[in-house]
């Protein structure tokens, strides 16, 4: 029989990695509402952030804080340079061609990190004090861990207070509606477009951070499936919609650990069906996901 400290205890742990997934998956619907572009490529900013962070914060030992903002400005220009290197000369073109383009820059970049820091994976660590170790009745956890889900409600609510209220997000919504209309209105696609991956590919690379801090540990293939849990968030909740792509990552990132939790051990290796299995039975009842509305075909 499991006792409620458990059973709070496992579901702190599916509260932090739906943190991450949805954070993942917000940078994803972003893009994908105005390109309808799948971008595989969000889940290598998820590498290149963490191993930016271990650069810059353990070899070269600036301050914590001055890295974390490195670290966003960094994630930040990288997305810029993925939109402008890889994607703005096949705007207009077939939606597939995008979607093969960001696979093979997700390709190129991690056998680029494989060649740069080698295949072994690296120990990732955190201030001293972000992993004092707190203990309640109920709950053992790190102060990481609540970094970790304050910083994911702040950056969802900011996100949401940015694309709501702001003339840039409002332009980003006008875009994702129709992006030939919001073009005709005067609207600056381009720019329009390199703040979305500018914004998102910042939370990813922040993302990749969280990541090394919660669980220890660093590759140069981990952005892969952590990038395609991230887009199964999304279609869970709903392709284009931002709400449905952060309740899309809390259901996986429950899901997951509650599954390992509270199904027999012989279960734990198969954390990655269940995740798929969830897509498959959520597309049955409700193909435009949790939170998303059928969408009109673009000629």
């Amino acid at each position: 029989m499991f006792s409620i400290s458990y059973l709070a205890q496992q579901s702190m742990n599916g509260v932090i990695l739906g943190c991450i997934y949805a954070l993942l998956a917000l940078g994803m619907t972003v893009v994908y509402g105005i390109l309808r572009l799948i971008n595989f490529a969000h889940g290598a900013l998820i590498t290149l952030g963490a191993f930016f962070f271990y650069f810059i914060f353990f070899k070269a030992g600036l301050p914590f804080i001055a890295t974390i903002f490195l670290l966003l400005g960094f994630g930040g220009v990288m997305g810029i340079v993925l939109d402008t290197v890889a994607y703005r000369k096949l705007r207009g073109g077939p939606e597939v061609a995008l979607l093969i383009t960001s696979l093979g820059f997700y390709t190129f970049i991690e056998n680029f990190m494989k060649m740069l820091v080698s295949p072994q994976p690296y120990a990732f660590k955190v201030p001293q004090y972000l992993v004092t170790l707190h203990r309640t009745s109920y709950l053992t956890f790190r102060t990481i861990d609540i970094f970790i889900i304050i910083a994911s409600i702040l950056i969802m609510l900011l996100f949401h207070l940015f694309v709501k209220y702001s003339k840039m997000g409002i332009a980003m919504r006008a875009t994702s509606e129709n992006l030939e209309v919001a073009e005709i209105m005067g609207i600056e696609i381009n720019k329009v477009i390199s703040i979305a991956f500018l914004i998102g590919s910042a939370i990813a690379a922040f993302t990749g951070f969280m990541w090394g801090a919660k669980y220890g540990q660093i590759s140069y293939d981990m952005g892969f499936l952590t990038g395609v849990k991230a887009f199964v968030a999304v279609v869970v909740g709903g392709v284009g919609s931002i709400p449905g792509a952060m309740l899309g990552g809390f259901i996986l990132g429950l899901a997951e650990i509650l599954s390992i939790a509270f199904l027999p051990t012989t279960f734990a290796e198969y954390r990655d069906a269940i995740v798929f299995a969830i897509l498959i039975m959520v597309l049955l009842v409700r193909p435009s996901g949790i939170m998303g509305v059928k969408e009109e075909v673009r000629a």
